[in-house]
């Protein structure tokens, strides 16, 4: 289990997870993407106790992921909205949708992502910022960046 202090973990993939690593977090910011944003949809979409999807819901708006923005007054009602934070999501949700797709459903995707404008399929590409190359795993390397921190040794 990953220790939210990071002490020797510095690392924003573990931050990341931290705050959107937990499946029924996830499935929320899913249904935020599909135009959900009433407790009683994600209830009925994801047959979660009311109990942990409050809590859920909580937590995401305390880290900033999704905001509570008010419909109704008398009696006060509530929907959920990603924030900016929680739309950049959607790229990481495409690409880890493309891979259950491809490793995980044998009789095809459940679900296509379709360019709103001509129908095309929508990708998840890494590319050169520099050249635009698309690149394969073998043409990706890592090296510290601004961040890095040499891990302390005990």
């Amino acid at each position: 289990m990953l220790k939210r202090d990071y002490a020797g973990q510095n690392c924003s993939i573990a931050r990341a997870l931290e705050l959107i690593g937990e499946r029924w977090s996830l499935l929320i910011v899913r249904d935020c993407l599909r135009g959900y944003g009433r407790f009683d949809q994600f209830q009925a979409s994801l047959g979660i106790a009311s109990n942990v999807l409050s809590n859920r819901l909580e937590r995401l708006v305390e880290v900033g992921i999704i905001e509570r923005v008010r419909y109704q007054q008398r009696p006060d009602r509530y929907e959920y909205r990603l924030t900016e934070m929680g739309l950049e999501l959607r790229v990481a949700l495409i690409a880890l949708m493309h891979w259950g797709d491809r490793h995980l459903a044998p009789a095809g995707a459940p679900v296509l992502v379709e360019h709103a404008g001509c129908g095309g399929e929508v990708t998840t590409r890494l590319a050169c910022s520099e050249c635009g190359a698309v690149l394969e795993p073998a043409d990706i390397q890592t090296r510290p960046g601004p961040g890095h921190r040499a891990p302390a040794h005990a």
